[in-house]
């Protein structure tokens, strides 16, 4: 439990000081008054060097599955929490489990529960894990969530491998295909700028160009890097800078087969946290506090913030998400037979499935384009620099 330092006045005259330990502010002002004393400052203790080795290091996606995958095994085998994480620090492949384990493993002996412990490293753990444990600790079910917990990062962690794999090959090419633009231009144009100031006839347009832009870049050669950091900053600023981040959203729903891939990774995540944590006893509303959490577009999350808001007035799940007009009919009709039937958490599990399937099927359209499209943009690109090449040749040879 946490350490208070206090500053008291004791029978009305003497200021005395001195520390008293409380699971919280309230419990430790009453300890105080117990002892016949008036609080005057109270406020959490803290140690250094105790904070220093308190300190755990955020985790990566992969290392929290580890983690929780050996932590739930080694709880349903029968071993207490101290003794898995004892276990843990010692034999766990990683350094970053072992220190953690060890942290929470003297938090536990100190007196905490295994969710307050995690609850004070939001930032390791992230709301929606601490919250699932809290609901799993509470209701008896620590092993069956933590496996419901592993099962819900390994598909967070399914889906986020295959739209980054979905990316990826287009901004390679794209990437490649700066490269080569600007070789062409600085060394192989200026190679030819002789031969063709030969010719009588003016250079075609496009020859001009290319000529005009190798000089340039031959001069000016720092501008490239130049130019690299301000695409990369300005990236940077889309996805970081809130209004920029905002107008981004807008406009990748607006983007055909994109739009798709953006609404259902994001409701695939929503709906997976949205079963567990239902699954795990939580109410409905904290449910989807939870589920929003996972959504990384800015309108979807404010229009399903909206829409929660609706549910806490009393507003059923189904018709508070269909006034958002974001959200799939499928799924809302899915939801809407659960809340009827009185089987929700079996309907938000075939609703699952659904956006799985469905987005598998998005993922397989949008690599099956990426490929024709991207030869179309390379052909395009070595097009115009043949074309930049040979138009004054055929102009000598017409002559």
């Amino acid at each position: 439990m946490p350490i208070y330092s206090y500053k008291a006045q004791k029978q009305g005259k003497e200021i005395v000081s001195g520390e008293v330990t409380a699971s919280n502010l309230k419990d430790a002002k009453d300890v105080i008054r117990k002892m016949g004393l008036v609080p005057i400052q109270l406020q959490e203790f803290v140690d250094t060097k105790a904070k220093k080795a308190a300190k755990i290091s955020p985790l990566s996606l992969s290392e929290k599955i580890d983690f929780i995958s050996t932590l739930q095994i080694l709880l349903t085998s029968g071993i207490p929490a101290v003794e898995s994480l004892m276990f843990m620090e010692q034999e766990a492949a990683k350094k970053k489990i072992r220190d953690m384990s060890r942290v929470l493993k003297t938090q536990i002996m100190g007196g905490s529960t295994f969710a307050d412990t995690l609850a004070r490293y939001p930032q390791v753990f992230g709301y929606i894990f601490i919250g699932l444990i809290k609901a799993g600790e509470e209701s008896g079910e620590l092993e069956k969530t933590l496996d419901r917990i592993k099962d819900l990062l390994t598909k967070q962690a399914n889906i986020k491998g295959k739209v980054i794999g979905t990316l990826m090959y287009p901004m390679f090419v794209i990437v490649l295909a700066f490269f080569i633009i600007i070789i062409m231009l600085t060394f192989v144009f200026p190679k030819f700028k002789d031969m063709f100031a030969q010719q009588d006839k003016a250079l075609p347009l496009i020859t001009a160009m290319m000529i005009n832009a190798g000089d340039y870049l031959q001069k000016y050669w720092f501008t490239i890097p130049i130019f690299i950091v301000a695409v990369v900053a300005f990236c940077f600023l889309m996805v970081n800078w809130q209004p920029a981040r905002n107008l981004l959203d807008k406009l990748v729903l607006k983007v055909p087969l994109l739009n798709n891939l953006i609404l259902y990774s994001n409701y695939s995540n929503f709906l997976s946290v949205l079963s567990v944590s239902y699954d795990a006893g939580i109410p409905v509303v904290d449910c989807l506090h939870l589920a929003v959490i996972t959504l990384t577009n800015s309108v979807l999350k404010n229009k399903i913030s909206t829409a929660i808001v609706k549910v806490q007035q009393g507003l059923q799940v189904s018709l508070a998400l269909k006034a958002t007009n974001v959200v799939p009919k499928m799924l809302l009709f899915m939801i809407a037979t659960g809340e009827q039937s009185g089987r929700l958490g079996e309907m938000l599990e075939k609703g699952v499935n659904f956006l799985d399937r469905t987005l598998d099927a998005i993922i397989d359209t949008l690599t099956k384009m990426i490929e024709p499209i991207m030869l179309i943009v390379i052909g395009s690109i070595v097009l115009v620099m043949a074309l930049a090449l040979y138009l004054p040749l055929f102009q000598s040879y017409m002559q």
